[in-house]
């Protein structure tokens, strides 16, 4: 599991690969809050390389989602695999998160 960033406009865009486990959870919460400074106004987490997603991974994406709508800034995930998107559904994670098919479908949202 890595994160890696880029910068689209004023978009921050994380992207992960891999799988995010029990195992390397706090990396990941730790690699996401190193990105995302208290400036942000926009974040992407593009997921079309990420494999596999455990609770403990949701429970990342659900924190960084929270912090970031308490510093007024919006957020979405894209690109997910249908094993992933279906682990979104099951959890209700649909209902909290924005999900998009593609980076671009994200950013366009963000200027709606």
């Amino acid at each position: 599991m890595a994160v890696r960033t880029e910068r689209q406009g004023t978009t921050l865009i994380a992207k992960t690969d891999g799988r995010v486990d029990g195992t390397n959870a706090r990396e990941f919460q730790a690699d996401l809050e190193a990105a995302i400074d208290e400036s942000e106004r926009a974040v992407i987490l593009d997921m079309e390389e990420l494999s596999y997603i455990s609770s403990a991974g949701l429970r990342v994406i659900l924190l960084t989602a929270k912090n970031l709508r308490n510093q007024n800034a919006k957020f979405a995930v894209c690109s997910l695999s249908e094993p992933i998107q279906e682990v979104f559904e099951i959890s209700g994670f649909d209902k909290i998160i924005s999900i998009h098919a593609s980076q671009a479908e994200a950013l366009a949202s963000f200027n709606d």
